[in-house]
């Protein structure tokens, strides 16, 4: 099946080429597609949950393609920040431009915010919630992954992107920059509700 991946986000592209064209889904971003960007998709993302933000884009883009579509709205929760940075991880400091500028941005705005906080006020976690519509007007299957860890003092790795290089993974016992892509693929919020995402599709080969 072909399905629309509605996300402009260069860092999040490859992951989810890796985890769904093995198994034999044709994906498909936007701009492959002609659904170049506009400014009516600065209002997306302006929700109060994830899951708000995924669906407003899935419901905006298979309504423009046609296609069956996938969306995802993820973030870092640090649990001593009250769950921010949160839906607004990708906007916290305010910066705007490359994507190494604003990652660049937020890294420093969380190393200012846990500035002196002992490691149990660094515990955060990742999470990822997918939506996938099989048509414009079909109900919306949620899928969610969440991953464990803690916030560094110092980025570590070069890998990834956004927070990654100070996201330390329990399970990997490194940070995401540091991880190969697979290493964070097997673990990562986005791989785990990508597999439950495959899982779901042959449905409809």
């Amino acid at each position: 099946m072909k399905l629309l991946a509605a996300t402009r986000s260069a860092g999040k592209r490859p992951e989810i080429r890796r985890m769904l064209e093995p198994a034999g889904t044709e994906v498909v971003f936007p701009e492959e597609i002609g659904l170049w960007e506009t400014p009516a998709e600065d209002a997306l993302e302006l929700g109060e949950t994830f899951e708000a933000n995924a669906r407003r884009k899935a419901e905006y883009f298979a309504r423009l393609s046609g296609l069956p579509t996938l969306a995802d709205d993820s973030g870092l929760e640090v649990f001593s920040l009250g769950g921010a940075p949160g839906v607004r991880s990708r906007r916290w400091a305010g910066a705007t431009g490359p994507r190494e500028v604003v990652d660049a941005a937020n890294n420093a705005e969380l190393l200012r915010r846990l500035y002196g906080a002992p490691e149990a006020r660094r515990r955060a976690r990742y999470r990822c919630v997918l939506v996938l519509l099989r048509t414009p007007d079909a109900v919306p299957e949620r899928f969610e992954g969440v991953c464990g860890g803690r916030i560094l003092e110092e980025p570590r790795g070069t890998g990834g992107f956004g927070y990654d290089p100070l996201f330390f993974s329990d399970e990997l016992d490194r940070t995401f920059g540091e991880a190969t892509a697979e290493e964070k693929d097997a673990v990562s919020h986005r791989g785990r509700a990508l597999r439950a995402l495959a899982a779901a599709l042959p449905a409809v080969r």
